[in-house]
């Protein structure tokens, strides 16, 4: 049996709000918007760019997501120029990913950034030969739709019931369930693991340390 997980990065694996609130508001600012409250920012992190924006604007300036989100990007991609991105590793990751491994687990990983973006955030940790699958939501449906999920299980071979889906938002939680997956929630991040279980958490971890037993109890069947 193949058994593959799917991790979340930006506050799952990296913790990467530093950057992204700068950038959003940066990218408000440039067209003459209120900035955006950091925890407002934080809880739309893992959506799709444009859809993330869209739920920090008034419904009535809903139109100005695409060039906010246009501004977002070339704030970010700023910051990486000058060296101002930190996206630290979340303590215990690495150690993680590595015992996963050794478990005989493939490693995916799902996340509302982009493509380029993903494999810079990876290579800065050395992490680029860790994951077989990388589904980002310029190249697939973002979450909640299960496609970034469903790609995975296609380029893998994987059946859902033997996939989890790791993160920190009520979005991969939803996004494990819309796809037929296991979901684990992390506390760590960026929604409460309330939010986590409510959403269909089938279990939540509050370390590192503790993902890959838990994994392994979940395709026993022992959800928590």
């Amino acid at each position: 049996m193949i058994r593959l997980c799917l991790l979340d990065c930006d506050g799952t694996l990296v913790d990467s709000q530093s950057a992204i609130v700068s950038s959003m508001a940066k990218a408000f600012s440039a067209h003459g918007c209120p900035e955006p409250d950091a925890e407002a920012v934080r809880r739309v992190v893992g959506l799709p760019l444009r859809a993330a924006i869209a739920q920090l604007l008034p419904e009535s300036e809903a139109a100005a997501s695409g060039p906010i989100a246009e501004s977002y990007s070339a704030a970010f991609a700023g910051l990486r120029r000058d060296g101002a991105v930190n996206e630290p590793l979340y303590p215990g990751a690495r150690e993680a990913l590595a015992a996963l491994d050794a478990d005989g687990w493939l490693l995916g990983i799902a996340t509302g950034k982009s493509h380029r973006g993903l494999v810079t955030t990876l290579a800065g940790h050395g992490l680029e030969s860790r994951f077989v699958t990388l589904q980002t939501s310029d190249r697939a449906a973002g979450k909640p739709n299960p496609d970034m999920v469903l790609c995975a299980l296609a380029e893998t071979g994987a059946d859902a019931a033997s996939t989890v889906v790791v993160g920190d938002t009520t979005f991969d939680m939803m996004m494990a369930r819309n796809a037929g997956a296991l979901a684990v929630g992390v506390t760590w991040g960026y929604h409460r693991a309330d939010e986590l279980r409510a959403s269909g958490a089938h279990a939540i971890v509050s370390s590192f340390e503790d993902v890959a037993p838990t994994l392994a109890r979940l395709l026993d069947g022992e959800a928590e």
